[in-house]
């Protein structure tokens, strides 16, 4: 048990007790029922169950947060003309979780989608909470997350999707989450409706085989 579960519980335990014995007690006003006493309880277990539901959904909400790495960034050259990545770069060395950064030009609007193509040949989607990158302002950005071998090379393919392929990237996922299995896309399973943007080689800095 959490100790904020525990806080919850206890401010729960202290508020009851509190209130049944507001109703209850018809002893003098002394010790335990002393009004006063019983206020004061009230209220202790009030705030007790306020802090631990606000410190139990705030560190909930920190678990959900992934924290990647940012490696190099290319400098970018404006006007943007095409979706490109700007971080990593090519033949860097990556982390685990490694935030893949780029930009598109405005007007834009088409999904973008990070797949990962390791030694296995297959491509693997990356996503976020939202499935598709994060777009903005000319910027793009998703977490891209390695399970390989050390120095294992990786292709970072970067694509737009129309609305049928950006459903069927998103749907694959879910169901790949719900089997506990990631068992990658071959070439000839990638849907229609996406055309390559960029493409960059990166390799591992460590061994990431069996973290996810």
């Amino acid at each position: 048990m959490s100790i904020n579960i525990a806080l919850i519980i206890a401010g729960i335990v202290l508020t009851v007790f509190a209130l049944v014995a507001g109703l209850t007690s018809k002893e003098e006003a002394s010790g335990l029922s002393n009004p006063k006493v019983k206020i004061s309880l009230g209220l202790i277990g009030i705030l007790l169950i306020i802090y631990g539901g606000y410190s139990y959904g705030s560190l909930s909400t920190l678990a959900l947060i992934e924290q990647a790495s940012t490696g190099n960034v290319k400098d970018v050259q404006y006007p943007v003309t095409n979706v490109q990545i700007i971080s990593p770069l090519e033949g860097d060395l990556v982390e685990c979780r490694t935030m893949t950064k780029g930009v598109y030009p405005e007007p834009h609007d088409k999904d973008i989608w990070v797949l990962v193509k390791p030694s296995d040949g297959k491509f693997y989607p990356q996503s976020d909470h939202t499935n598709t990158s994060y777009k903005r302002d000319g910027e793009w950005q998703v977490i891209t997350r390695f399970g390989g071998d050390k120095d294992e090379i990786f292709d970072i393919v970067v694509y737009e999707a129309d609305s049928t392929a950006s459903a069927y990237f998103s749907s694959t996922i879910e169901i790949w989450k719900s089997n506990l299995s990631y068992p990658g896309l071959e070439s000839e399973e990638l849907p229609d409706g996406i055309t390559e943007s960029d493409r960059i080689n990166v390799s591992l800095k460590k061994n990431c085989r069996g973290i996810f």
